[in-house]
């Protein structure tokens, strides 16, 4: 576990610290400014609580059912009921990083000093991140409106001692006995409490952060993969010149030009000809991978901003604002994130799409300038990597289906009260889907052109230094290179890992220096 501590402040929180708290075990703390916050927004519901008016919220029920004034007798009651009734998630357990993502980011919003929770039930939110106790969330159940429901309904329900968690050791136990074990009380929920851990598009947005550090990662990886493609293919670097991108000035265009250039540096086999047929131009899915990398970098871009928005905001309903009002607001709908989640789907659909092309090209004898068919050992007894590429295509298709939105697709809730909803959960567990097959698909590509560009080398041509370091160390990897046919599979899941834990860029960027 990293002992790395993240702060957790009034002004929300930095995409860095979500992916640490998540995906390394970062220890969490509040800090003195949020105590402080935590505090005094509680003296405020706390006042409403003793008035006789009804406050959403606090002293009335929820939803279609917010006309209904609740006793003081009912309100511990009545904050319990709705962490225990919204505890609906059906279906397979949520991984644990998007768990932890989901608390870390919902104590972000609590901690802001907007939602009136008590500083003692932050804490207890804190410990039970730090003691590595994650809350079993079920695929189904939330709607991204308002926020995710029962996904943090069931984060709520291990704060209070009840439903089950997952302890450090990875078994599920009661959460109850969890808390026990690790000294940890759980909490006696108050009057708007229930509520405020429950009201945020925390899974959505912990699930937007982490994948756009995954796609980070992919795309550098494709603009690797598609360089090496490209120089298997004897095709030219002339149209990654800078002049030339320049003049179409999309930044990530640009970005994915340089990167593609850098790795061709010093090829011998770019721009050679196995006969005397020059080709005027390249095929579209090589000649274009700047431009449909790039568009799908620039994509990232705008989904970052929307997020990097998200993680300064406070998301909940009613909330407490500096002059003591506690006011209703819609801030928890999740069309924001909802959209930019539908957004790189399309674009990682259309990524795996042209990465498959390219395999596709350099598989096929007719159009590969000279590469054995298949890039099989004995083209007829061996078959080479000819089902590598159905697979490849598989995942393609998915990826297609993958990219219909989400978001689009509205269904009305809670006796029309919640009559539009924005389906972000549903949009960002497709897109993880997404992100892990677009990962075997440059990892395919990658597989192809490595073995392509040993072919050419066996030959007598000498590819870029860049690509040396990348074949040799995918091969380091346990990615076997050309030969007879083969038990596949093994290589090909060598080759997903080494793309997926973002390998494939640190073998090259020794030589090319960092990679965009």
């Amino acid at each position: 576990m990293d002992m790395h501590t993240v702060v957790v402040g009034t002004s929300g929180t930095t995409a860095e610290d979500v992916v640490a708290v998540a995906r390394h075990g970062a220890r969490v703390e509040l800090s003195a400014a949020a105590v402080d916050a935590l505090a005094a927004s509680r003296l405020i519901v706390d006042a409403l609580a003793a008035k006789p008016e009804p406050v959403y919220g606090v002293s009335t029920g929820f939803g279609a059912l917010a006309s209904r004034h609740i006793s003081t007798e009912l309100r511990a009651q009545l904050q319990r009921n709705i962490v225990r009734s919204h505890a609906a998630g059906m279906g397979p357990r949520v991984e644990r990083e998007v768990v932890r993502a989901l608390m870390f980011l919902r104590l972000k919003t609590v901690a802001s000093g907007h939602t009136g929770v008590r500083p003692e039930v932050a804490q207890t939110m804190a410990d039970v991140l730090n003691a590595g106790i994650t809350p079993v969330v079920h695929e189904y159940g939330s709607l991204g409106c308002s926020g995710d429901l029962a996904p943090l309904s069931h984060c709520a329900l291990t704060l209070m001692g009840e439903g089950d968690a997952e302890g450090p050791d990875g078994t599920v136990r009661p959460a109850g006995e969890l808390l026990a074990a690790h000294g940890i009380t759980p909490v006696e929920l108050r009057e708007k409490e229930g509520l405020a851990l429950l009201n945020g598009t925390d899974g959505m947005l912990g699930m937007l952060v982490m994948a756009l550090a995954d796609l980070r990662n992919l795309y550098t990886s494709a603009d690797i993969t598609a360089a090496l493609s490209l120089e298997a293919l004897f095709g030219t670097d002339k149209v990654l010149a800078p002049e030339l991108h320049a003049i179409r000035p999309h930044p990530g265009q640009g970005v994915s030009a340089d990167n593609m250039l850098r790795v061709l540096a010093g090829s011998g086999l770019t721009g050679h000809h196995q006969d005397d047929a020059p080709r005027v131009q390249d095929a579209y899915s090589v000649r274009c991978a700047p431009q449909v990398n790039g568009a799908g970098r620039d994509t990232l871009d705008y989904a970052a901003v929307v997020a990097g928005r998200e993680l300064a905001s406070s998301v909940d309903n009613p909330v407490v604002l500096p002059d003591g009002r506690v006011e209703s607001n819609g801030n928890f709908h999740g069309a924001p994130v909802a959209y930019v989640l539908d957004f790189l789907a399309i674009v990682a659909a259309d990524l795996g799409s042209i990465c498959e092309r390219r395999t596709d090209r350099l598989l096929d004898k007719n159009r590969s300038h000279g590469l054995p068919p298949f890039l099989a050992d004995d083209a007829g007894v061996d078959s080479g990597l000819m089902i590598a590429q159905y697979t490849q295509a598989a995942l393609v298709s998915e990826m297609k289906r993958l990219a219909v939105p989400a978001s689009a697709d509205s269904i009305p809730s809670s006796a029309m009260q919640e009559d539009h909803v924005s389906m972000g959960w549903s949009a960002a567990r497709k897109l993880r889907t997404a992100v892990d097959n677009l990962a075997r698909i440059v990892a395919v590509e990658l597989y192809a052109a490595a073995r392509a560009v040993e072919i050419r080398a066996a030959e007598g041509l000498v590819p870029a230094p860049a690509s040396q370091a990348a074949v040799a160390a995918l091969r380091a990897a346990g990615a076997e290179g050309p030969g007879p046919d083969r038990f596949l599979a093994p290589d090909l899941a060598a080759a997903d890992t080494f793309v997926r834990e973002g390998r494939l860029v640190a073998a090259v960027e020794p030589v090319t220096g960092p990679l965009a």
